[in-house]
């Protein structure tokens, strides 16, 4: 008869191979890193809502949509980017992020309709962006970490 333990879940962070306290650091880490590009992007589409619209129509978008689809977007990168930058409700906060990150990909790198260098210039966007969300997926998986709104959220219920 075996007295031993099942096994646990497998820990996200795989924190047996990290020191203490260096895995949630980490994950704050990733969280500015990739939030932040989102914030800042965002922030300069709101300051330039008018030209970030014209930039929508130009790719295709009927014109009718873009006083509606314009703020919306820049919004939504803005305050998902921030969202994640200080992990408050990290888990939503990605998913909204892989869903903009998809939308915005299909608009702005359709690497398929372009020739030669911008082809490849597009097809380098394009898996740039598949990449990011990469990142937001282990977010989604790993959560904030120690370091996050979310956590001083719950601790205060």
């Amino acid at each position: 008869m075996s007295t031993a333990s099942p096994p646990s879940s497998p820990d996200p962070l795989n924190r047996a191979s990290i020191p203490p306290g260096w895995g949630d650091t980490i994950v704050l880490l990733g969280r500015i890193l990739i939030g932040g590009i989102f914030v800042q992007s965002g922030f300069d589409k709101l300051m330039g809502l008018d030209g970030f619209g014209a930039g929508l129509a130009a790719r295709g978008l009927p014109a009718a949509l873009v006083p509606v689809l314009a703020p919306i977007g820049a919004s939504v990168e803005f305050f998902g980017g921030l969202a994640i930058v200080f992990g408050l409700m990290t888990r939503c906060a990605a998913l909204l992020m892989i869903t903009f990150v998809i939308v915005a990909t299909l608009i702005s790198h359709r690497f398929w309709v372009f020739q030669a260098a911008e082809r490849r210039a597009q097809t380098v966007h394009f898996a740039k962006n598949v990449a990011i969300i990469g990142g937001f997926l282990f977010l989604f998986v790993t959560g904030g970490g120690r370091y996050c709104l979310d956590r001083w959220w719950r601790s205060n219920k």
